[in-house]
């Protein structure tokens, strides 16, 4: 019988408009997390954080719990950077931050996210040349990435917020047709309730060879079970496939954070319930 490993959204500090559950000190988090019986968590931060990594390890191991996942989304929204900028410089320190990120995914044991910091092709340039250029520095990234042990996750994400990378087939057939080692596909329920016909073949054709990993959130981004998502289908198809990563809970934190966290792990436990009864 497939067990999952859930995990859960975390940031420090994050508004409650934001689709991430828990906030706070970061040993708080673990806890939390852990009490709740979740097995990870995902930790959106800057590429910078100062972490105290011994107390980290041994906080980690007392509650066996991990960091399954960094997400570099902050280094395009705090820090005004990305892949896809027309501006030279500002393309140079987004390969550093991510090389950052990189380094302190590995210190953490964990994949590294990539999502808005790929950035968008702006408004009246050649697509097509864009995307090369972003699948250079991707390439370099993701060689990086190899050598510290750190796989580099591209998140799906809807049109209506990037436009790239907006269904299962356009970022698997981008990952295939250049050939990027080391690099998969990142899926979030939400982003495939806009963009995707059908999900289960969206997923079925990222395969076990390229999803590595999934975010779950119900139609509304609120937690699953709230709204119309059917996560006992989502289950069985990552079953069908053989998935054998994260599915980690990114909603918002209503009606307060824990109890999101709480109901979403909630509906999920019942969900396996149910397939494996």
């Amino acid at each position: 019988m497939k067990t999952w490993k859930y995990s859960v959204s975390y940031a420090e500090h994050t508004p409650l408009t934001a689709p991430l559950p828990l906030d706070g000190p970061l040993e708080g988090a673990l806890r939390l997390a852990s009490g709740m019986g979740y097995d990870a968590i995902e930790y959106h931060t800057r590429e910078n954080v100062a972490l105290d990594l011994p107390r980290l390890r041994q906080l980690q191991k007392e509650l066996d719990i991990r960091i399954c996942s960094v997400v570099s989304g902050r280094l395009y929204t705090q820090g005004k950077c990305s892949l896809l900028d027309d501006a030279i410089y500002i393309n140079e320190r987004a390969m550093q931050g991510m090389r950052e990120y990189i380094l302190l995914a590995e210190s953490l044991g964990a994949d590294l996210v990539v999502g808005w910091a790929k950035g968008n092709v702006p408004q009246g340039g050649d697509r097509t040349e864009h995307l090369d250029r972003l699948a250079g520095y991707l390439r370099v990234l993701a060689d990086f990435g190899q050598e510290h042990h750190v796989r580099l996750l591209f998140e799906v994400i809807n049109r209506y917020e990037v436009n790239i990378f907006n269904t299962a087939k356009e970022t698997a057939d981008f990952i295939r047709q250049r050939q990027l080692n080391n690099c998969y596909v990142h899926l979030d329920t939400f982003h495939m309730s806009i963009e995707e016909t059908d999900p289960w073949e969206a997923i079925r054709y990222c395969g076990k060879d390229l999803l590595g990993y999934v975010h779950v959130a119900d139609n509304t981004r609120l937690y699953p079970g709230s709204g119309q998502l059917d996560f006992r289908k989502l289950l069985q198809t990552l079953e069908e496939i053989g998935y054998s990563g994260y599915v980690n809970v990114e909603c918002f934190p209503r009606p307060d954070r824990e109890t999101s966290a709480r109901l979403a792990l909630a509906h999920l436990r019942a969900c396996e319930d149910v397939l494996h009864s």
